[in-house]
């Protein structure tokens, strides 16, 4: 067990994967073992690479890319076969801010209010326990040489669990159950669908060299573990979030209180700041449910019904699009705003200029920063953007 494990965790199986699906380092061109040179001095890896600024990838010449690795390393890759490229980079957007920001907002204006409600919590949930693990277990990605990277910014960050392998089972497979339980429709082609979704993106944390094989496997298994465990109380957790009187407050302390006692490393990270991101989202929303429950039509009830998705129409397919584009576009105003009126604010009060990236890492300048405007989009994206949906006539 002891050696699958340590096989698991090495990189020879990642740049194995790579080069079957197409991707290899310039020069090698499908000759030579993978095995060969993953122990060479200079050697990126995760663990390390914190203390260098990653540098944007390069175009494609001839089929050849470049960019500045990490610690400096330049790195030169070639594609042999681009719908992998193309697949496996989408699917790694899927667990990115751009997805978070539009599809969970889109479930809540489109869909229904309880399925988006349970997703945010459990994503929340879910990112925090695998953020705080990396940062804990200090496990290193997968070395390069072999390994072929294709995203420098997360390779600041330890490797140990997949929170992109977290987050896609937690989505997808809340996402199933939930609408399950309110709506009819094949359980099969939901798992498939759920089932199909998380292996794209646990895949695509192979492709793009940023994970070991264990480190997929392992965000994925403690993502279905805290979705077993939280399922037999998502409806008390969801009731007591809508009619709780302490609800705003400790949707606000609570998630304030782990930020800043976010466990510390030698260096930065931005795993911090990711936490505070989503946790500040997933605060804001919270009160943004709570306010809409108190003051709006009631969204709790003990019934559980059983409804058909509607067919859709030209019409409301119109109005499902004009929901979206018109709730994106407060969202992104929202976070742009309250970005430069946050940041301006603090660089007032720590007399820093708004252009130090390293002042704005410090945990008094970073933490306040990420969790007030995300906290504001949460909350612009549940309350807000309902309410201009209604007077234009959206609803």
């Amino acid at each position: 067990m002891s050696r699958l494990l340590g096989t698991l965790r090495s990189s020879q199986p990642v740049a194995r994967f790579q080069r079957c699906c197409g991707l290899f380092p310039a020069g090698e061109e499908g000759g030579g073992d993978p095995a060969e040179g993953a122990g060479e001095s200079g050697a990126c890896n995760g663990a390390a690479a914190q203390r260098r600024p990653a540098a944007a990838g390069r175009g494609p010449r001839n089929g050849v890319r470049s960019g500045r690795g990490p610690q400096g390393c330049a790195q030169k890759y070639i594609v042999k076969n681009y719908f992998y490229y193309y697949l496996f980079k989408f699917s790694a957007a899927l667990g990115e801010e751009i997805f978070y920001i539009t599809f969970l907002p889109f479930i809540y204006w489109n869909i229904d209010h309880s399925v988006s409600r349970r997703m945010i919590i459990i994503w929340s949930i879910v990112m925090y326990i695998g953020q705080v693990s990396k940062d804990i277990l200090k496990w290193p990605r997968p070395l390069s040489p072999p390994v072929v990277k294709l995203e420098m910014r997360t390779d600041a960050e330890y490797g140990m669990p997949s929170t992109h392998a977290m987050a896609a089972t937690a989505i997808s497979f809340s996402f199933l159950i939930a609408t399950t339980n309110q709506y009819k429709y094949p359980f099969e082609l939901g798992l498939v669908a759920a089932f199909v979704f998380s292996t794209l993106v646990c895949l695509s944390r192979l492709y793009t060299g940023m994970h070991t094989v264990l480190d997929v496997i392992g965000g994925a298994l403690i993502s279905a573990v805290l979705l077993v465990l939280l399922y037999p109380a998502w409806d008390t957790i969801d009731h007591l979030l809508l009619t709780s009187p302490f609800c705003p407050l400790l949707s606000i302390v609570v998630p304030l209180v782990l930020c800043y006692n976010y466990p510390k490393l030698d260096y930065y990270s931005p795993t911090r700041g990711d936490t505070t991101t989503i946790l500040g989202a997933g605060a804001g929303a919270t009160v943004g449910f709570w306010l809409n429950n108190q003051y709006a039509t009631p969204a709790y009830t003990s019934e559980n019904f059983q409804l058909g998705f509607p067919l859709i129409t030209s019409k409301m397919l119109v109005v499902v699009l004009a929901r979206f584009f018109v709730g994106i576009f407060i969202v992104l105003l929202t976070r742009r705003l309250m970005k430069s009126v946050v940041l301006g604010m603090l660089g007032y009060r720590y007399k820093f200029p708004i252009s130090d990236l390293e002042a704005r890492r410090r945990l008094e300048v970073e933490v306040p920063y990420k969790f007030i405007t995300y906290s504001s989009v949460g909350f612009s994206a549940t309350v807000l953007v309902p309410l201009l949906h209604g007077l234009l006539g959206l609803m």
